[in-house]
């Protein structure tokens, strides 16, 4: 990713990739926004998508650039506030993003744990729980379930 920062890639990867065998950022949501100082470009933006997905993300189809985003902004002691995006076509298709992204979350909430719920990680659990049964000496476990979960592929 030749357009992020060293900063940005170094908080990347402070980022748990697993807690258990579920990643932090599986079946969230995740919109994206870019401010540049230049021309607009989605180089940065096509780059974190790829991220969002490598980080098991669902990414909203609608994604906003703000190009020379010095002008974009009120001055820090404007009266109506400082340092408010003007209203402008750019400030519009920000909102129409966020606004996305909160459908999106509305909808995908319910069924989060469905899309964390993977055929490679009930394996690894089922084998986990397969080695601990075995140290108790417990032969009665069903070794297709796990929580009466079948382990197989669809």
């Amino acid at each position: 990713m030749p357009t992020q920062t060293a900063v940005f890639k170094t908080q990347i990867d402070w980022i748990p990739l697993s807690t258990g065998s579920v990643r932090p950022t599986q079946g969230r949501t995740l919109a994206i926004a870019q401010v540049s100082g230049g021309s607009q470009s989605f180089n940065s933006v096509n780059s974190l998508r790829i991220l969002g997905r490598w980080m098991r993300m669902f990414a909203i189809p609608n994604q906003s650039s703000v190009p020379q985003a010095y002008t974009q902004f009120t001055e820090p002691d404007a009266a109506e506030g400082g340092n408010r995006m003007l209203a402008s076509g750019n400030r519009d298709r920000l909102v129409d993003c966020m606004e996305e992204l909160v459908k999106y979350t509305i909808v995908m909430r319910s069924h989060f744990d469905l899309f964390s719920d993977r055929f490679s990680e009930r394996k690894e659990r089922l084998a986990k729980e397969a080695r601990q049964a075995g140290a108790r000496g417990d032969s009665a476990k069903d070794s297709d379930t796990v929580n009466g979960i079948a382990v197989r592929a669809i």
